[in-house]
C-alpha cells in the first residue's frame, strides 16, 4: 500500500464525513440549503481529519510514543516509510488546504463560523503537538467528542440554516459519543507503550476495564439520545428507528471490545468508524423520508 495512503488512514475518514452529512441533510428543507456549501464543509472536514492523522503520526514520533513495540498499524514516520518532514509537510499542506476551503465557508456563515474555525485549527495541531498535547492528557475522547461530534454537526447545520436547534445538538452528541468510541479504542489498545512512553491517555488514567466499561457507554448512549429525542417530539420515527437498527452493530462491537486486548483491538477501530458511518446514513435516509414523503 501507498505510505502516504497508510499516513491518512482512511479508516478514521468516517468519523469526519458522518457527522457532516448529518449537521447538513437536519438542514435539507431550509430554503437557504445549498449543496456547495455541503460538499465543502465535508472537504474541509476530511482535510482536517488528514491534517490530524498526519500530526499525530509525526508528534508521536518526535515525541517517542511511537516505537518499535507499537501495537497498532503501522505509522509511516516511526517505521522509516517516510521522512518526518515530508510528514510534517503533509500536515502542514493539509491545514493550509482546509483553511483556505474554510475561508468560502467563514465569508458564507459569518464570526460563527471563523471562531469554529480558528478553535478547530488549534485543536488539530493541539491534539498531538504544542506545550499541552490533548491526546497526552487523557483529553481525546473529549476533543473527539467536540470537534467531531458537537463542532460538526451543529456548524454545518448552523452554515446552512443560520441557527442551531435541539435535534443537531442531540445528534451532534450522539455522533461525538460514536467518536470518542473509536478514539477510545485506540488508547485502550496502547496502554502498554503509552504508560513507557509517559502518554497519559483517558485509557492509562483509568485502567483497561473501566476503558471497556466506558466504550460500552459511548457506543450505546446515542440510542438513548435518539429514543429521548424521539419522545420529546424532537426527531420524527422514521430516523430514530432506521439508525436504531445500526444498533445490531454496536451491541456486536460491545462484546467484542469486552473480550479483547491488545492487538486484537485492531479490527475494532475500524470497525467502530465504520458504526459511525452506518449509523449516519441510516439517520440521514430515515430524516430524507421523513421531510419528502
Amino acid at each position: 500500500m501507498n505510505p502516504w495512503i497508510l499516513a491518512i488512514r482512511p479508516r478514521t475518514l468516517p468519523a469526519a464525513i458522518g457527522p457532516l452529512l448529518v449537521g447538513n441533510m437536519l438542514a435539507i428543507a431550509n430554503e437557504k440549503f445549498s449543496w456547495l456549501i455541503a460538499i465543502t464543509s465535508m472537504l474541509c472536514a476530511v482535510l482536517l481529519q488528514i491534517a490530524v492523522n498526519l500530526a499525530n503520526d509525526y508528534f508521536d514520533f518526535k515525541n517517542g510514543i511511537d516505537t518499535e513495540e507499537r501495537l497498532g498499524p503501522t505509522r509511516v514516520t516511526q517505521s522509516g516509510m517516510i521522512a518526518p518532514e515530508k510528514v510534517r509537510n503533509g500536515m502542514i499542506l493539509s491545514l493550509v488546504l482546509a483553511v483556505l476551503v474554510g475561508f468560502y465557508l467563514i465569508s458564507h456563515g459569518g464570526w460563527p463560523i471563523a471562531i469554529l474555525a480558528v478553535a478547530t485549527v488549534l485543536g488539530a495541531l493541539g491534539y498531538s503537538g504544542g506545550p499541552y498535547p490533548m491526546a497526552s492528557h487523557g483529553l481525546g475522547e473529549i476533543a473527539a467528542f467536540v470537534f467531531f461530534g458537537l463542532v460538526a454537526v451543529v456548524g454545518s447545520y448552523y452554515l446552512q440554516a443560520a441557527t442551531t436547534d435541539i435535534d443537531a445538538w442531540l445528534l451532534g452528541s450522539a455522533i461525538g459519543f460514536f467518536n470518542a468510541a473509536i478514539m477510545l479504542v485506540n488508547n485502550t489498545r496502547d496502554i502498554a507503550t503509552d504508560t513507557k512512553a509517559g502518554k497519559k491517555t483517558l485509557a492509562v488514567r483509568i485502567g483497561e476495564p473501566q476503558a471497556k466499561m466506558l466504550y460500552q457507554a459511548f457506543v450505546y448512549l446515542p440510542y438513548v439520545l435518539l429514543i429521548g429525542g424521539f419522545l420529546m417530539g424532537v426527531l420524527p420515527g422514521a430516523p430514530v428507528l432506521l439508525a436504531g437498527l445500526s444498533l445490531l452493530i454496536a451491541r456486536k462491537l460491545a462484546v467484542l471490545f469486552s473480550e479483547q486486548s491488545g492487538q486484537a483491538l485492531n479490527p475494532i477501530l475500524g470497525q467502530t468508524a465504520k458504526l459511525t458511518m452506518i449509523f449516519s446514513l441510516l439517520f440521514s435516509v430515515g430524516w430524507l423520508y421523513s421531510v419528502f414523503l
